[in-house]
């Protein structure tokens, strides 16, 4: 960004907040997205983290800014292989497919288009599967990876 003919309160202004926007944007949302890599375990703050029984896969559990809670499937290596939600609002699920967002929505808007199934989805990919629905103030929803799903996990693990 340029500040050339600008006051120079104005340029300093300008600038500390977008440096505001960016640490807040940054600190706003741990999680990563589906297919990268699981953050190591934090000591403090919102999320929590488990083992799932029979299995080396790690969950970490947090509760997004609208109060769904958001539990993130990884491999021992950190590879984040699926997410489930369930709560009053939908997830950012922009942020959380990643890569896989926008053919994930142009799809489930292709979907839309020819049954007019408003509160409930199954978009299938071969590369990444998203089940969503429910209604105000009650969503529920998982999305994977079924090429990075470990033998040892069901879909009825993802939850």
């Amino acid at each position: 960004m340029s500040f050339n003919n600008t006051h120079p309160a104005t340029a300093i202004a300008t600038s500390v907040v977008f440096a505001l926007c960016a640490n807040t944007l940054a600190a706003s949302d741990a999680r990563a997205q589906l297919g990268g890599t699981m953050p190591a375990p934090q000591v403090t703050g919102n999320p929590t983290q488990r083992v799932l029984p029979g299995s080396a896969v790690r969950v970490r559990s947090s509760v997004d800014a609208g109060g769904t809670t958001i539990n993130e499937y990884a491999t021992g290596d950190g590879l984040i292989f699926a997410y489930a939600w369930q709560g009053p609002t939908m997830p950012d699920l922009t942020r959380m497919l990643g890569p896989y967002a926008e053919r994930y929505r142009a799809k489930a808007a292709e979907q839309f288009d020819a049954t007019g199934l408003l509160h409930a989805s199954r978009v299938e990919q071969t590369d990444v599967i998203v089940e969503s629905g429910g209604q105000m103030r009650s969503y529920v929803g998982r999305a994977w990876l079924p090429a990075a799903l470990p033998a040892d996990v069901s879909l009825a693990d993802l939850r």
